[in-house]
C-alpha cells in the first residue's frame, strides 16, 4: 500500500490502492528530499583488513542462494483486502474494495507471522480479509498454497503487525530464526526475501548501509534504531524479512527513501528487536503498551536559536505538556507565547530539553527515540533549561494514554 512520507515510501505493493497518506513529520526526516552524493576513501591498516577478511571468510556465513534455499518457505506473500475504499471516478467520489500486497515470515510453529502494520492496516482501519500464499514443493516443481489469516494486531507505532494461520490448513511451517539487531554492524552482508512488485518470492542481496537510523511510523512515531541497507527493496517487500549472512532475521523490511518511487540503494527494516518484543504483547493482549512522557515540542537549530532569540542552538522547545502527565508532575513548562517564523509557528517562552540521561539531544525526534527505548515505570534523566538555568530532573515514565 502506497504511502508517501517525506521522500520514503512504505512499500506494501497497493497498485490497486489509490489513496496516499502524508504523514506530517515531528523534525527533518532520516535523509533529505535532495542530497549530493560525497564519496569518502578511507585506508585501512593491515590490521583491519585482515580481521575483515577474517569474519567474511567465516565458516558459519552463508551465500544468499544458501539463505534462499533454506530459509524462502518460511517467507510469505501477505493479500489484504480493504472494503470501502475511497476515490474519485468521472461520477464522483466513490466507494469500493481494493487489494495490498506485501510480505511476511513465520515466527513459530503454532502459525505466527510476522509483517508490517501498514501491509494489514489502511490509516488504522484493519484490513477485511487477510490471506498469506505458501511457496511449496511439488512433483512438478515449485506450487503455492493460499490460506487465510488472523490479524491478531496491528501496531501503527513500530509498524510492526502479527498474523495467525492455522497450522493444519498450512503447508509445514518454516520458522525463520530471529537475530540480535542491536550486534549489527554496518557493511556486514544482508538478504531480503519478498514479494517486490507483484514478483513472487524473490532475493536480493546487499549490506548493511548504516544503523540506528530514525524511521517514520504510519502514525507519524519514531522508530528507533533502524537498519538501512542497500539491498533491493520494492513495494511488496514490506513486512519481509532483513537475514544476516548467519540465517538470523534482524530487521523488518520497511520503507523506502526515494525521488523517483523506485529502489535506489535505501531501504530500511525495523530492528528485530524491537518487532519481537512488539509481537510478544501483540500475542499476549493484542495491543502494545509505550512509555509516555507528555510533551510536545518543536526541535530548535542553530538559525531557529538565533531567530527566536534562544540561547540553546539545539534541543527540544517544550511547546505544552498535558495535563497529569510525568513531565507535568516533573514541572516541566511548556510555552505561553507564539511567534512565527517564514510562517511557522513556534510556541516560546517555555523549558528547553537539552538531553537525556547524559545523551544530547539533537531534536524532538532524537527525544522520542529515546522514550521509545524505555518502558512505563523508568526513570530517566532530563536536562532541562529554565529561565537561563540547566537543572537535571528525574523523570518517572508512565504508560502512553489511548490516542496520545
Amino acid at each position: 500500500m502506497k504511502r508517501l512520507w517525506s521522500s520514503k515510501w512504505a512499500v506494501a505493493t497497493g497498485s490497486a490502492v489509490t489513496a496516499l497518506v502524508v504523514v506530517a513529520l515531528m523534525a527533518t526526516g532520516v535523509l533529505p528530499v535532495k542530497t549530493e552524493k560525497t564519496t569518502i576513501v578511507r585506508e585501512k591498516s593491515a590490521a583491519t583488513a585482515a580481521a575483515t577478511t577474517t569474519v567474511a571468510l567465516t565458516s558459519t556465513n552463508m551465500t544468499p542462494a544458501q539463505i534462499y534455499d533454506k530459509y524462502s518457505a518460511g517467507v510469505v506473500e501477505v493479500l489484504s483486502t480493504f472494503n470501502n475504499v475511497s476515490s474519485m471516478s468521472p461520477y464522483g467520489q466513490r466507494s469500493s474494495s481494493a487489494q495490498a500486497l506485501g510480505s511476511g515470515f513465520v515466527v513459530s510453529a503454532d502459525g505466527f507471522i510476522l509483517t508490517n502494520a501498514h501491509v494489514v492496516s489502511n490509516s488504522g482501519v484493519r484490513a477485511a480479509c487477510v490471506k498469506v500464499v505458501f511457496k511449496t514443493q511439488s512433483g512438478h516443481g515449485t506450487a503455492t498454497t493460499t490460506v487465510a489469516a488472523t490479524v491478531v494486531g496491528v501496531d501503527e507505532t513500530s509498524d510492526v503487525a502479527l498474523l495467525k494461520v492455522d497450522p493444519a490448513k498450512a503447508p509445514a511451517l518454516d520458522l525463520l530464526p530471529l537475530g540480535d539487531s542491536s550486534a549489527v554492524q554496518v557493511g556486514e552482508a544482508v538478504v531480503a526475501i519478498g514479494n517486490p512488485l507483484g514478483y513472487d518470492f524473490s532475493v536480493t542481496s546487499g549490506i548493511v548501509s548504516a544503523t540506528n537510523r530514525n524511521l517514520q511510523s504510519p502514525n507519524g512515531s519514531v522508530i528507533p534504531s533502524g537498519i538501512q541497507t542497500d539491498a533491493a527493496i520494492n513495494e511488496g517487500n514490506s513486512g519481509g524479512p532483513l537475514i544476516d549472512a548467519s540465517g538470523q532475521v534482524i530487521g523488518i523490511n520497511e520503507q523506502i527513501a526515494s525521488q523517483s518511487g523506485g529502489n535506489q540503494g535505501l531501504g530500511f527494516a525495523v530492528p528485530i528487536n524491537t518487532a519481537a518484543g512488539v509481537m510478544e504483547q501483540l500475542r499476549a493482549t493484542g495491543k502494545v503498551t509505550y512509555a509516555y512522557l507528555g510533551v510536545q515540542g518543536q526541535t530548535i537549530t542553530s538559525d531557529i536559536a538565533s531567530a527566536l532569540g534562544l540561547k540553546q542552538t539545539q534541543g527540544v522547545l517544550v511547546a505544552g505538556v498535558s495535563d497529569g502527565s510525568p513531565a507535568a508532575k516533573a514541572g516541566i513548562k511548556g510555552g505561553s507565547q507564539q511567534a512565527d517564523l517564514q510562517g511557522q509557528p513556534f510556541v516560546v517562552g517555555g523549558d528547553v530539553i537539552t538531553a537525556m540521561d547524559g545523551q544530547t539531544l539533537a531534536g524532538m525526534d532524537e527525544l522520542g527515540a529515546a522514550i521509545m527505548k524505555h518502558k512505563p515505570g523508568d526513570t530517566v534523566t532530563l536536562t532541562v533549561v529554565s529561565g537561563g538555568k540547566a537543572t537535571d530532573v528525574k523523570v518517572t515514565l508512565a504508560a502512553r494514554p489511548s490516542g496520545a
